[in-house]
């Protein structure tokens, strides 16, 4: 099985028909490199963390370049394509050679996917056939509201009858995944229900609603924040409690969020629930610090209390999404209270010597991921869920055991 993902680039906020209300990317700032795993001991910043998190591009490639890369790809294929995903920093929707990209790609009869579009350029309904005569099978299309009128201000869709028009012919023949970005008292409440009921009805794959993020703890690492002026949002336990609710008023419908979470598994961090399943981890015999978020801490310090970890293991910073920690995150911990061994998110924009430069302590990445959040769990089964969580924290327990103070 070969996954080929088609760059077609572009940049946030340029190759979309402009900024939706919303967006993270919305006043982002040319910020110094973050530093982050990629990075070379002896230099703070890569490629990875000093344009591809701004998804900096200049613009969309040409159809030619896009080829080209793609011809390329192709040479190193030894099996055969089962799926090709086209992503990119614009919206694929607003790629000027968009159909003709996929008319060349709907010729090789492979399962086309669309990593991502708000849909905003498209603004023809019949593109809808043009996609399913082509192959696409699933695409990931930002929907806000089924209200037009609310789609039109806050996503700025030219043609927001359209774009929903599409929606709802694509859902009719292919796998489509809704998403969300809730902004409270605009597209939550009886707004969102009556969504809900609409994607239901139309019969879309899955839903995924998206928590706003309008400050710096919140994930808006570019000195962006806010990104909507005096806009409320959601706490974490409140927006968990609209979650909760859309999923029992649409049971029909399959639907996860993000940062807060899967009703199908009680996850991120599903595992907590497995008794016979934390039975096969690995005892902590080790004493460090395990540096987290602020939303995955209590649940951290409960699966790893039951492994046999100390009071206080577990250290919290303000920031609420572990992989966005960054090293003003570490700044503000009280360094001289934790264990002379650290271990940070194997995803945190952080330059590894300057962490321990701060901290004046051992830094140790840990795994990658210890959980699927709800945009990952939307296309999993229990079982997998389970299996990744066991991996990573076994993982984790492991760096523990071995860099950890006996």
């Amino acid at each position: 099985m070969v996954h080929l993902t088609i760059d077609i680039g572009g940049k946030p906020g340029k190759d979309c028909r402009g900024f939706c209300s919303y967006c993270y990317f919305k006043h982002a700032k040319d910020v110094p490199p973050f530093g982050c795993k990629y990075c070379m001991p002896f230099k703070k910043g890569c490629d990875y963390c000093t344009r591809g998190v701004k998804e900096e591009y200049t613009g969309f490639y040409s159809l030619e370049e896009v080829a080209d890369h793609f011809l390329a790809d192709l040479q190193m294929v030894t099996g055969d394509i089962t799926k090709i995903t086209i992503s990119g920093g614009g919206d694929p929707s607003c790629y000027p050679e968009f159909t003709s990209l996929i008319g060349i790609l709907g010729s090789l009869n492979v399962p086309l996917h669309i990593g991502y579009t708000s849909g905003k350029g498209f603004d023809d309904p019949g593109i809808a056939d043009f996609l399913i005569e082509n192959h696409l099978t699933e695409v990931s299309f930002t929907v806000f509201a089924s209200d037009p009128v609310l789609r039109e201000k806050y996503m700025h869709d030219p043609t927001p009858d359209a774009s929903l028009s599409i929606i709802e012919r694509l859902a009719a023949h292919i796998d489509v995944y809704a998403a969300l970005v809730i902004l409270p008292d605009v597209n939550d409440g009886e707004v969102l229900w009556n969504t809900l009921a609409w994607l239901e009805k139309i019969g879309v794959k899955g839903v995924i609603l998206m928590r706003f993020a309008n400050r710096e703890n919140q994930g808006l690492i570019l000195d962006n924040a806010p990104v909507i002026e005096n806009q409320r949002v959601h706490t974490v336990t409140e927006f968990r409690e609209l979650v909760s609710d859309a999923a029992a008023r649409f049971p029909a419908l399959r639907l996860s969020a993000t940062p807060l979470y899967d009703p199908a598994f009680d996850s991120p961090f599903a595992i907590r629930n497995e008794p016979d399943i934390l039975a096969h981890l690995p005892k902590i015999t080790g004493r460090v610090s395990v540096i987290t978020s602020s939303i995955a801490a209590p649940y951290l310090t409960e699966i790893l209390a039951k492994c046999g970890a100390p009071e206080g293991m577990v250290v919290p910073v303000d920031k609420e999404i572990a992989c966005l920690i960054t090293i003003d995150d570490l700044k503000k911990l009280d360094a001289s209270a934790l264990e002379e061994t650290v271990i940070i998110p194997g995803r945190a924009f952080v330059h590894d010597p300057e962490a321990e430069s701060v901290l004046g302590r051992m830094v140790i990445r840990g795994p990658e991921t210890l959980s699927a959040d709800g945009e990952t769990s939307m296309g999993m089964d229990l079982t997998g869920v389970l299996t990744m969580e066991l991996e990573g924290f076994t993982a984790l327990i492991q760096l523990i055991n071995q860099y950890g103070r006996k």
